[in-house]
């Protein structure tokens, strides 16, 4: 999972979020962990998340993929609207601005394997996703609503070769807007409490309607149906089923307590 691993801050106007452990590489690896599938994040942690990887709670995550680098690590803060719509990001990149770098060099020293590409900034994700064409490596993709218009004018030239692309609503209808759609191996679309829908070269597959359950904490649920999906459409599970299951885990997601924070072992 290529992606960062951050610090984040939530912002409801009811006064729920807080400070939580975050980002879109960590929660992909642990959902697709969870689901059977080893996972690793391909990612640069600062020197305040460089414990991560002896974290008792993370044990399941395989961190061999991780770089570290002295300085902060990424850190969004992320504002709510009271439907759970993301109306602000502010955020503080940090170590996460060597990502391109380790990425493109763990791609080269790895292009066997198969990746997951979370593009959003401060990723190339140019620079990535011809790197992984080049070297034949089977990869998928996910957008961030803030930065997807420009994201996905920079990853059109290598959707054709993706296994599966990760939209919300109004992603599609960007994704729409700038290639054919009928020519994706697969789509995966999300619409918040509504029906999520998995289309094949432009005809729709499959359909599953989110249990519906009141949200503690809506970030990182796209994550979590991402992460569900891959893992167990790697184990050859059919789109029907691996949907059914994925959007299943992301209203679980939503209604969990966020990540904290790991502490710092003393030496």
């Amino acid at each position: 999972m290529i992606g960062n691993v951050s610090r984040d801050v939530t912002f409801y106007p009811d006064h729920r979020g807080g400070a939580r452990l975050g980002g879109a590489a960590l929660l992909v690896a642990l959902a697709a962990a969870k689901a059977g599938r080893a996972a690793a994040p391909v990612c640069v942690l600062g020197d305040d998340l460089v414990h991560l990887p002896q974290a008792a709670e993370l044990t399941a995550i395989d961190w061999s993929a991780h770089s570290t680098a002295k300085g902060p690590s990424a850190r969004f803060e992320l504002e709510y609207d009271q439907h759970g719509e993301l109306v602000a990001v502010r955020p503080d990149y940090g170590v996460a601005d060597q990502l391109t770098a380790h990425a493109l060099a763990h791609v080269d020293h790895h292009p066997d394997s198969q990746y997951h590409v979370c593009c959003r900034r401060p990723l190339d994700t140019a620079a990535v996703l011809d790197r992984l064409e080049r070297t034949g490596a089977d990869f998928s993709v996910d957008f961030f609503l803030p930065s997807a218009e420009a994201m996905i004018q920079a990853a059109a030239p290598w959707l054709a070769y993706t296994t599966t692309v990760f939209v919300n609503a109004a992603e599609h209808r960007l994704l729409q807007s700038v290639v054919n759609t009928t020519e994706l191996q697969e789509i995966v679309v999300t619409d918040g409490p509504r029906a999520a829908t998995v289309w094949a070269y432009g005809r729709q597959t499959g359909a599953a309607v989110p249990p519906q359950r009141p949200p503690l904490e809506v970030s990182g649920a796209g994550d979590t149906l991402a992460g569900t999906f891959l893992a167990l459409r790697s184990q050859n599970a059919p789109a029907t089923r691996a949907l059914a299951q994925a959007t299943a885990a992301a209203a679980q997601h939503v209604t969990a307590p966020s990540l904290p924070i790991p502490a710092q072992r003393r030496s």
